[in-house]
């Protein structure tokens, strides 16, 4: 289970419980497909015998130890008592319908563009429907500077890419060669950038002197921790 949270104003965040998939082992996809075929086929799920020999396992114990996995995972769950006790949470054929793969960016390097190759850390499959609004990638948070509202280090804060914010938004903004995660704050020619967290102080950018571009913001986060 993580959370996902959804940002009301500056200074406070609502929280989603959400379920989150992990990703699959071959063998956890194979033993997952075999669940779905037999329910396709015959409307009730295999044994764990059936699925050994399906799947040319030795002992309905390695089945077994597959079906926990994604249990945990969040993929199916068992009913105890039963050898045809098993329900799909989420198909991995839903999940190939998801769409594309969702980047995760890390670390940005000095003057590259935020969505630049050697930035992305991996991809991971996402429900387009998880937040209010759409997304086009996860940053990854370094450091404390949110920790106020909630956001820790290594959350995942989704980004849309935008130019259209208004005071009191989560954004995105390059500064120089820097990319920073902040509450957004303009009046006239002044922006201040602020941090949730009082050891932190607020960033004060005078427009007619610096440049700073405002590369999106955020429509939530998954909680990683």
């Amino acid at each position: 289970m993580r959370v996902a949270l959804r940002y009301q104003n500056l200074y406070t965040v609502k929280i989603y419980s959400i379920i989150i998939m992990k990703e699959l082992t071959k063998q956890q996809s194979k033993v997952l497909a075999c669940v779905e075929v037999y329910l396709n086929k015959t409307g009730f799920p295999p044994t764990r015998a059936e699925i050994c020999k399906e799947l040319g396992f030795k002992s309905p114990n390695a089945a077994e130890m597959h079906l926990r996995a994604l249990e945990k995972k969040g993929y199916i769950t068992i009913q105890s008592g039963s050898s045809r006790g098993i329900s799909i949470v989420k198909s991995q054929q839903s999940l190939e319908r998801i769409g594309d793969q969702i980047p995760v960016i890390g670390l940005v390097a000095a003057g590259s563009p935020t969505l630049a190759e050697e930035n992305v850390e991996k991809r991971i499959p996402c429900d387009p429907d998880m937040f209010s609004d759409n997304f086009d990638y996860f940053l990854k948070v370094k450091g404390l500077s949110m920790i106020e509202a909630g956001i820790h280090e290594d959350d995942l804060v989704a980004i849309k890419k935008t130019t259209n914010v208004k005071n009191g938004d989560l954004v995105v903004v390059r500064l120089e060669d820097e990319v920073t995660l902040k509450y957004f704050k303009k009046t006239d020619h002044n922006l201040e950038l602020i941090p949730a967290n009082k050891d932190f102080s607020t960033i004060e950018v005078d427009l007619r002197e610096q440049e700073a571009f405002v590369e999106g913001k955020s429509v939530g986060l998954i909680r990683t921790h």
